[in-house]
């Protein structure tokens, strides 16, 4: 049986206003991703899967607070731990985390190689400046970069060179886990295919144990990820492999989801894209029922009023909603003709 890499239970964490209110945009989340493995998250804006990316690290500041749940990272619980801790013991080594926009993470006035210094001195780990620069400078030719990038700023490299220096620069520890959030956004088609090449490689090569793909793009996941999660409203609404999920998703949400983009494999000539109607709820103040309702063509009046549980359909398939695989699949076979 494969090693758990990642185990989160039942985690929840809210948004605290100015106000006072709360805002649940992760909501009794459970997921595990195994050694070896890639997990793609995907969902409409809003969601929560930053919010996830940032809540699974353990490190939580205002106006993200811990409410509940337990996080284990290669066996080792980190729920609960005091910021100094995780930032010491578990950011980098344990967990490593690429920003959204992370081309523009990187201060403009330091040079590359400062930051990798950075990393190793925050985690106290005993090597001096050579011993830093030769681990710095194998790791970029590992991941072919140019060694002398080690030596220029950020203004002095391309967007997509920046991106993948971050990724290296985070990843320089070999984490168990690394969290992605978007990293191929903002990018060109040719920048994101060598960051995600990239990306597979430290899997392959063992740099990193397992990923977490955050990205609105179904199909992108497609490529990249074993498995994919969909959420919706701060929960997880469906889980099941890539190919499952992309070419036969069970979930209303996730159908419609599919409906509104295009899949190159399987072609684009006479398709007909369509719309989710409606907006996401508001958290502050969650619908009391299923929170995909309001949208969803097939909502009766009991699922206004009743939240399922996410359901496990075996074969590592899980959905959330009250009518069966069967029902539902009879519903979208109809419409199909």
């Amino acid at each position: 049986m494969a090693k758990k890499m990642l185990e989160v239970n039942q985690l929840t964490t809210k948004y605290i206003t100015r106000q006072g209110e709360d805002v649940y945009s992760v909501d009794h989340v459970t997921l595990d991703i195994e050694e070896g493995k890639s997990l793609g998250i995907a969902g409409e804006s809003g969601c929560g899967k930053s919010t996830l990316a940032l809540s699974l690290m353990g490190y939580y500041f205002p106006p993200l607070h811990y409410t509940s749940g337990t996080i284990v990272v290669d066996g080792k619980d980190i729920t609960g731990l005091d910021p100094d801790t995780v930032r010491k013991t578990v950011l980098g080594s344990d967990v490593a985390y690429i920003p959204q926009a992370a081309m523009n993470a990187l201060n403009p006035t330091r040079k590359v190689g400062k930051f990798i210094e950075d990393v190793i001195r925050a985690h106290e780990l005993p090597m001096d400046k050579k011993q830093i620069r030769e681990m710095a400078e194998q790791r970029f030719a590992k991941l072919g970069l140019p060694v002398d990038a080690l030596d220029k700023h950020s203004v002095e490299l391309s967007g997509g060179m920046r991106q993948r220096v971050v990724i290296a620069v985070s990843t320089i520890l070999n984490p168990k886990v690394l969290i992605a959030d978007e990293p191929s956004s903002a990018l060109d088609v040719t920048s994101q295919k060598m960051v995600i090449k990239m990306m597979k490689d430290m899997m392959a090569q063992g740099m990193v144990k397992s990923m977490i793909f955050i990205t609105h793009e179904l199909p992108l996941l497609y490529n990249v990820t074993d498995d994919i999660m969909v959420m919706y409203a701060g929960q997880i609404v469906e889980r099941g492999s890539a190919k499952e999920m992309v070419f036969d998703p069970i979930h209303p949400y996730s159908r419609g989801l599919m409906r509104s983009i295009l899949v190159p494999e399987e072609g684009t000539r006479d398709v007909k894209l369509t719309a989710i109607p409606g907006t996401p709820p508001n958290l502050k103040h969650p619908p009391i029922g299923c929170r995909f309702a309001d949208r969803c063509r097939y909502a009766t009046a009991a699922c206004k009023v009743n939240q399922q549980p996410l359901l496990d359909i075996g074969g590592g398939r899980s959905y959330r909603c009250a009518f069966s695989e069967k029902e539902l699949r009879e519903v979208y076979e109809r419409e199909d003709g």
